[in-house]
């Protein structure tokens, strides 16, 4: 397999985010968030755990009822059954591996 160049594969959408699927496969799940001011993830209940990577910018995360402020460099993690979801506060690249 090829190594993956981030910087190649962020796109960001005006109207609306759309998801950039770097890989998949049955066990894992990796998606390229990149997102404007404004738009947003809204939470919802995740099966599989979720690590989240902010390449860029700064949003705020919602995980179950916390809001946790994301930044670059930082990482969450949500927990395996946990509810969670993000909103773009400064335009914002992340990097998401989902695991089951």
């Amino acid at each position: 397999m090829e190594p993956i160049y981030l910087e190649e594969k962020i796109k960001f959408h005006k109207e609306h985010f759309i998801p950039n699927i770097l890989y998949a496969s049955p066990q894992i799940k990796m998606p390229l968030i990149c997102m404007e001011p404004g738009q947003e993830i809204p939470p919802h209940a995740g099966q599989n755990i979720g690590v989240f990577y902010v390449k860029e910018g700064k949003g705020v995360f919602t995980l179950d009822e916390q809001k946790i402020d994301m930044e670059k460099g930082s990482v969450i993690i949500a927990p395996e059954g946990s509810s969670r979801g993000m909103r773009c506060v400064e335009r914002m690249v992340v990097l998401a591996i989902s695991a089951g």
